[in-house]
């Protein structure tokens, strides 16, 4: 493992419980499994949206591998219509209780950009802030996740919620990323988060190309100094890459595109992969990581 890697920053820590994910190491990367406990998510929306059915989903992700479980009470696909606070909180809340509960050494992450919903959440055991905004729309959520000690997750979009997926033009996305990531770490570093992950918002706002470029580009985004997370499970881009833009192949056929996706993106320097797909990720990453070790030896 590079010694370039060693400094604290690549290690989640407070809440989080040190999670280190700093790139290079035997297991690949950590995996966050993705919970939605909304009826309208892209892959499986209303299938978790029972508190019983959520934890049955997070204790499968746990005993697969899972670092970290994911948990989102409103849905980023395209053309979903935003949540109010007090519903996704509802809807978030009683998971995070019943979780914390049965799984006390488990890692909670809540997708929302919401600071309402992130004190709710982190009062009732969640550890990770997942901000899809980047704090972009409210900056006062670095203050509630400082306040609690908890770690946060930036990831780089445009626009607002019900749009975030729509392409965008940029004279250079490589550029446009590292620029919106280097702003978010610095407005988190501000409020006193001491804990900070970044994600290039794969599949937020770009092209399938821009998508695919991202991949080859973290190490840019390591070279920032924080943990890269990487979210490609199923997303529109693999199945177009796999079949055409007009006709992807359907969400269920993605896997093995995304798991190569994810093999340069580990290869590159990520240290966290969020994803569907706990146990089949969790696999590959494993044999890609101690392959990754041994060439180095």
């Amino acid at each position: 493992m590079s010694d370039s890697y060693a400094a604290p920053s690549f290690v989640l820590g407070g809440r989080a419980g040190g999670l280190d994910a700093r790139p290079g190491q035997a297991h690949g990367a950590h995996v966050m499994g993705i919970l939605n406990v909304t009826p309208d998510s892209f892959s499986d929306g209303g299938r978790y949206v029972s508190v019983e059915a959520a934890v049955s989903r997070a204790a499968a992700m746990l005993s697969n591998g899972a670092a970290i479980i994911d948990i989102g009470g409103e849905s980023t696909r395209p053309g979903a219509d935003p949540v109010s606070a007090g519903e996704e909180a509802d809807r978030v809340v009683p998971v995070v209780e019943a979780l914390h509960e049965r799984f006390p050494d488990a890692r909670l992450s809540i997708d929302t950009y919401k600071p309402s919903v992130a004190a709710a959440a982190l009062e009732a055991g969640a550890h990770i802030i997942n901000d899809v905004t980047g704090l972009r729309l409210h900056p006062e959520m670095a203050a509630v996740v400082a306040a609690h000690d908890a770690a946060l997750i930036v990831m780089h979009s445009v626009g607002t919620p019900g749009g975030l997926t729509a392409p965008q033009r940029y004279d250079d996305v490589v550029d446009a990323v590292r620029d919106g990531l280097a702003s978010a770490i610095a407005r988190a570093d501000a409020a006193g988060v001491q804990h900070i992950a970044i994600d290039p918002g794969f599949g937020f706002g770009k092209t399938t190309r821009d998508n695919l470029r991202l991949m080859h580009a973290v190490d840019t985004f390591v070279a920032l100094g924080r943990p890269v997370l990487v979210g490609v499970s199923r997303k529109s881009s693999i199945g177009k890459a796999l079949g055409t833009e007009d006709e992807p192949v359907p969400v269920a056929e993605r896997l093995f595109g995304t798991l190569g996706a994810t093999a340069v993106a580990v290869q590159r320097g990520a240290g966290l992969v969020r994803t569907h797909d706990v146990a089949a990720t969790v696999d590959f990453l494993r044999v890609l990581g101690q392959t990754l070790v041994s060439g180095e030896a």
